[in-house]
This record gives C-alpha cells, structure tokens and sequence, in this order.
C-alpha cells in the first residue's frame, strides 16, 4: 500500500504504530516483524503532567489554516490528560532570524530582545515536549518555523534531552512530498538529542475542508490523549 496512505506515529520504545484510512492498528518494530503494542508504553508522560510547547508557524489564520487545525486537534487530545500547553504563533509574533554572531555563547541571552527571548525560549526551557507545527513550503518547513529552529543555537545544550513531536500538511499526495522534511526533522531529533513521540504528515490536505474530512485529525487527537 502506498505510504501516504498511512500516518506514521512514533512512540517511546521505538514502536511504531500505523493509522490506515480504515481504521486499522497494527504495531510493528523497526525490523519489521510484528509485535503486540503495550498500551503502556504508549503513554509517553507516564501519567505524569507535562509541560508541551507548541509551536505553530503557518501565516494562516485559525480557520483557514490546515496545519493549525491539526495543531488543535492535538492540544484538545492532550488537554484530556491535563498537561500544561504553551502555544506560540510564529507567524504573527515579533521575531527575528539568528544572525550567527555567538553574542549568546550557545548558552545565554540572545542580541536580540524579541518574542522568542522573552516569551517563547523561557517556556522552552520548562518544557517536557516540544511539538513543531508547519505547512510544507518547497519541500522544506515554513520560514517563520526555521527561524525558531535557528535560535535554537542560544541555548542548544539546554534544549538537549527533550521530547519532540512533528506535524505538517501539504496539497501534495505524491508518496515523496515529506520525504525532505522528515529527513531534516529526523536529523535535528537525532542532533539535539530528542525523544521522537510522534509525526503527522498530512500529505493531500491543501485546504482546511480537505484536512478536516481527513483520518489524519484523529491522528493528532489520539497522540495528544496518549501522552
């Protein structure tokens, strides 16, 4: 079956559960033979409350925007379990790209006095899971989420060690359209040394009727009340 039929959910343990459009559930291991799924080692908090950053960055509004509904549809999955969330708006906050001058040594305060510093990096710090919220620009994430990637760098080692989540919406359904930005998140979760709980590609959802019709809603839902 074709991989943008399915919805690859990355849980602790390095089990992988996939989300047909029928509903199915199977779990398998990176080698691919089949496993029975525990359920509690789905519930990636431990039955603990977490702090959960989540970034969006599409310049959409709320009602118009695909990748923010799926947002949503996370929070309201997490919210059950009463975690603390954080969501900060990229594309409508003041904000400004790095400028590589290491004023911050990699571990302080930033040249620039923006949202970023003052609103979201405190936050960050805090947080238990970071969850990273974009439409598919060119194959690529949407600039206003690169730069809160790239001022990562103020405090790269303390951001170290965290847990992360992904989820991103395109118009295109070719089974390459996320090939790229999986590979770039994939790269960062492995650099910063994160613990991957979950990744939504929402590969034909180019309007916000197309993404609602879609299973992967559910999807968003379902990781946000397994945490």
């Amino acid at each position: 079956m074709n991989r943008r039929d399915f919805i690859k959910i990355l849980s602790v343990g390095a089990m992988a559960m996939y989300v047909s459009g029928c509903g199915a559930t199977a779990a398998v291991k990176p080698d691919g033979q089949n496993d029975p799924v525990d359920e509690q080692s789905t519930i990636v908090s431990g039955g603990s409350t977490m702090n959960i950053v989540v970034i969006n960055s599409s310049p959409h509004s709320e009602a118009q925007s695909t990748s923010r509904y799926l947002a949503q549809r996370f929070i309201d999955g997490a919210s059950t379990k009463g975690h603390n969330i954080f969501v900060f708006d990229a594309a409508n906050e003041d904000t400004h790209p790095c400028k590589g001058c290491d004023h911050c040594h990699m571990d302080g305060d930033c040249i620039f006095n923006d949202a970023i510093q003052t609103k979201l990096m405190p936050k960050m710090l805090e947080a238990d899971l970071l969850v990273l919220v974009t439409p598919l620009y060119y194959y690529g994430m949407s600039a206003q989420l690169k730069t809160i990637v790239d001022r990562f760098y103020s405090r790269t080692t303390r951001l170290n060690g965290k847990r992360s989540m992904m989820i991103a919406t395109a118009w295109n359904s070719a089974d390459w359209t996320m090939e790229a930005l999986q590979n770039h998140y994939e790269t960062l979760v492995r650099y910063m040394d994160w613990t991957d709980v979950g990744q939504v590609w929402a590969t034909g959802c180019g309007t916000r009727s197309m993404v609602e019709r879609s299973e992967f809603g559910d999807a968003a839902y379902n990781i946000g009340a397994n945490l």
